[in-house]
């Protein structure tokens, strides 16, 4: 399962890198790097699929773009 494919399924969901690698992904993807996911997300929203909000803590809030409609999947 992807992040877009996850945010697909559940489109009011938003979370952290820490939050999404540690609770949106399966269990056999845990070991992926977060410099990995983070590349994703960077180009997730530099699609506009996704847009990202910076927490005051310096977290950042990752959520589907709801005024971009993603690509259908194949």
């Amino acid at each position: 399962m992807s992040v877009l494919a996850y945010l697909q399924r559940h489109p009011q969901a938003a979370d952290t890198l820490r939050g999404i690698v540690n609770w949106w992904l399966p269990r056999q993807r845990y070991e992926i790097s977060c410099q990995r996911i983070e590349h994703v997300l960077g180009r997730l929203v530099t699609e506009g699929l996704l847009h990202r909000d910076e927490l005051p803590d310096g977290e950042v809030l990752y959520a589907l773009n709801k005024h971009k409609k993603p690509p259908q999947p194949n």
